[in-house]
């Protein structure tokens, strides 16, 4: 199945405004990204997806792939989509969301998403996971959790810690359970990526402010893989700083 990377890139963020431009070691986070995104295995393709000719031009000046979108939509999915209804239909069967803030991603990361795609029971999108270590991430409401069945397939996402160890002190409770951190980058089957982005926000999106709860609301199942893989993603000019530093 013919596989796309998009990475979704915006000039008017609001905690760090043109920060797809922004430079680590003199060279813009953007660029950061494709390149890392380009060493994997798993993709047939691969572009930008921006509302923004600044962002453009950058792309294209380092060789990369353009697809100019809406500047409207409310999340990089949404964007994602947008691109995939600009080919003919069918031409992308599978489409992984790249976060184009992570100048670091590990491009076993995104096989790994495509691997999960192409699971037996074909699941609809596909995720990451990587086990919580510390009370800080645990009780972090920054920091989504995810429930899994024992088939792999997600439950549910929240802020909260879940489960909730009810006989057990909350300092036991990385010891008796293994939690797990969601890590946001998304792997879709493009028919269901469509249909998604026509869905309503839904009551459980808009109690946790998570997206993901719209899909599993309206019945679509979610793949989850675990992984040791650290996202390291790049919200304001500290983190930039703290970036380079690495």
């Amino acid at each position: 199945m013919k596989t796309l990377g998009i990475i979704p890139a915006r000039f008017a963020s609001t905690r760090f405004p043109g920060k797809p431009l922004a430079l680590l070691k003199g060279k813009p986070i953007i660029q950061w990204v494709w390149e890392q995104a380009g060493k994997s295995n798993g993709l047939d393709g691969l572009l930008v997806a921006t509302d923004d000719e600044r962002i453009s031009d950058c792309v294209k000046s380092f060789g990369g792939e353009v697809f100019m979108t809406r500047p409207d939509h409310p999340s990089g999915t949404d964007r994602c989509a947008e691109v995939l209804r600009g080919f003919p239909a069918g031409e992308w069967e599978l489409a992984i969301n790249i976060q184009g803030d992570e100048p670091f991603i590990n491009p076993a990361a995104i096989d790994q998403l495509v691997d999960l795609l192409h699971a037996p029971y074909s699941p609809a999108i596909a995720t990451l996971a990587r086990p919580i270590s510390s009370p800080e991430h645990l009780f972090n409401p920054n920091v989504v959790k995810v429930v899994v069945s024992k088939f792999g397939q997600a439950l549910y996402f929240s802020r909260h810690p879940l489960p909730y160890n009810r006989n057990l002190d909350t300092e036991a409770w990385l010891s008796a359970y293994t939690y797990l951190q969601h890590i946001g980058l998304y792997g879709f089957r493009g028919q269901a990526l469509l249909e998604i982005s026509k869905l309503p926000p839904s009551p459980l999106e808009l109690a946790e402010s998570l997206e993901q709860l719209r899909w599993l609301e309206n019945g679509y199942t979610i793949a989850v893989g675990v992984t040791d893989y650290v996202s390291i993603g790049i919200d304001t000019p500290e983190d930039l700083e703290a970036a380079g530093r690495l």
